[in-house]
């Protein structure tokens, strides 16, 4: 059985990420724009470009990091990625160059680490290369225990004429971790795309900028400022440096 490492999702999903989740929240490159100042900026996790091409596009110099070598070729070949400076390798350790306006991780892409200690490196790591008015954006859905019962999920998410698409899902609360697999069946194929995750919920990640010299400016409950409350889904929480 192969090991699940950081290249695992890009590398599985790379051919297909676009197709399912290529819309992009038109609010979310208005407030990332707004965040980077004109200044630099760090995508850790940019994938295929999908946020950091449009972001690059209002001149904000955008710089990435990402452990998938198949999801940067993609990246590559779209138009605008010339611009664009990737680094290769796990976001909660690799080094790049010098200080950044704005850091930011979407689309769940922080539950990617998948032990604590991963996670916690990350906020050390991103407040090593935060400026002094810089600001670390995560945005992250905020975890339903619900969905699972004797700690698994089966999800159906697409059914056509020629295509079955599910999720099956097998959850352990101790070490919070999810491990799922997308199942697609198309006429007579089968594909099969990994994603494992660590989910923690909003106040974990505050201890986690805590502990690396950060602390929340704002939390919102979606990309227009929506405001936070016990019924969000979803949180865009915003880090700067403490003091």
């Amino acid at each position: 059985m192969n090991e699940y490492i950081a290249s695992t999702y890009g590398d599985h999903l790379a051919d297909v990420y676009d197709e399912w989740f290529g819309d992009v929240d038109a609010a979310a490159i208005d407030r990332l724009a707004e965040l980077a100042v004109g200044g630099r900026a760090l995508e850790l996790g940019i994938g295929t470009g999908r946020v950091a091409l449009p972001l690059s596009a209002r001149g904000i110099e955008v710089h990435g990091i990402d452990a998938s070598e198949a999801m940067v070729a993609k990246l590559r070949r779209r138009p605008g990625a010339e611009s664009i400076n990737v680094t290769m390798g796990n976001f909660a350790d690799v080094q790049v160059a010098g200080e950044f306006r704005l850091i930011f991780v979407v689309f769940n892409t922080f539950f990617g680490l998948v032990t604590q200690e991963e996670q916690v490196r990350c906020f050390q790591n991103v407040a090593a290369h935060l400026g002094p008015d810089g600001t670390f954006v995560i945005e992250g859905f905020v975890p339903d225990m619900g969905r699972f019962h004797s700690g698994q999920e089966l999800r159906t998410r697409e059914v056509t004429t020629e295509r079955v698409s599910l999720q099956a899902s097998l959850h352990d609360p101790v070490s919070q971790r999810v491990k799922s697999q997308f199942i697609v069946f198309l006429n007579d194929r089968v594909g099969l795309y990994p994603v494992e995750i660590r989910y923690c919920w909003p106040s974990e990640l505050d201890l986690m900028a805590q502990l690396a010299g950060l602390r929340l400016r704002h939390r919102w409950s979606n990309w227009s400022r929506g405001e936070f409350n016990a019924t969000s889904e979803k949180h865009i929480s915003v880090y700067e440096r403490a003091g």
